[in-house]
């Protein structure tokens, strides 16, 4: 199975201590958020666990504690913008995320990291060859510490329009000459472009269309294959396997413009301080009322696994 820690909130960048005790413990606790008074308790487990998954825009808090991951394989998405503190106020500045980054893929390897440039929209000031310039920047510096970037366009969901009102959406001829030019920069600092939930029209410009953590990128970055049972997509029409998320919404303190995850930056700040990092949750403790589920976990390793000879 795929243990998940990022399609909710960034735990590297504020939660990392709190992951070290749960690698230590072997354990965590996941409020269900559709029925709040149940607790999903994952084991934190090699023989179960094929992979951790993360998402973060900052690595760095995490890096103290990579020997806990040592007996899991990992992909780490960081994401990497253009995009000052107008959009991501607390963004850590982007030259030191870029060193730690290359720090990071010295510790993991270049194939479980991946660059994602996204989500991508255009204003007076992100003009498309203010993107050109700034992508071109970051790829050159990341060229040799990872081999997949991945793009996508801004959407608005109903999060988005409270928090960013003037957001708009990149129209498809804009979309075409982005991924094209982003492509083709990519390709010259070896790196391949993924899309994440785009149109598959976009494959025609050199862009992979699969998925940007398909099964095929999971198995390439954990160097065997899965034997995966039928799950349901994340979302409609999308074929990446996130996993089982461990993370929680409205806790993320980077409260970026364009966030899905977050209500508004009062229930955030609500949140973390209900957070104990000697806890088995993420944000508060087991409530008296609360009772516990065990997932159902097992290994996808197939019987078939591709050994690097």
């Amino acid at each position: 199975m795929i243990l998940n820690t990022g399609s909710r909130t960034d735990i590297p960048a504020f939660f990392s201590k709190w992951m070290a005790n749960r690698l230590k413990e072997g354990f965590v606790l996941v409020r269900n958020p559709y029925n709040p008074s149940q607790l999903i308790r994952y084991e934190i487990d090699p023989a179960v666990v094929d992979l951790i998954s993360f998402c973060t825009k900052n690595p760095k808090p995490m890096l103290d504690y990579l020997s806990l991951l040592d007996p899991f394989h990992q992909l780490w998405q960081v994401t990497l913008t253009s995009y000052g503190k107008d959009i991501e106020p607390n963004v850590p500045d982007k030259h030191e995320v870029i060193k730690t980054v290359q720090e990071l893929s010295k510790s993991v390897g270049k194939k479980a990291v991946i660059w994602r440039y996204d989500p991508i929209f255009l204003s007076e000031r992100y003009s498309m060859e203010y993107h050109f310039r700034a992508f071109s920047t970051i790829a050159s510096s990341l060229n040799g510490y990872t081999e997949k970037v991945v793009i996508s366009f801004l959407d608005l969901y109903e999060k988005t329009k409270r928090n960013f009102p003037e957001g708009t959406e990149v129209s498809w001829e804009d979309q075409v000459l982005l991924t094209k030019q982003l492509v083709k920069t990519a390709a010259e600092n070896g790196m391949k472009v993924y899309t994440c939930h785009e149109k598959e029209a976009l494959g025609q410009y050199g862009a992979d269309t699969g998925g940007c953590t398909s099964q095929a990128v999971i198995e390439e970055a954990i160097g065997f294959q899965l034997n995966v049972p039928r799950i349901p997509n994340a979302r409609e029409g999308c074929p990446c396997l996130l996993g089982s998320d461990i993370g929680a919404y409205n806790t993320c303190m980077h409260f970026c413009r364009y966030c899905y995850a977050n209500y508004d930056r009062k229930t955030v700040l609500d949140n973390i301080k209900k957070h104990d990092p000697d806890s088995p949750l993420l944000i508060g403790n087991v409530l008296p009322e609360d009772h516990v589920v065990y997932a159902k976990q097992k290994s996808w390793k197939s019987v078939l696994m591709t050994l690097d000879l």
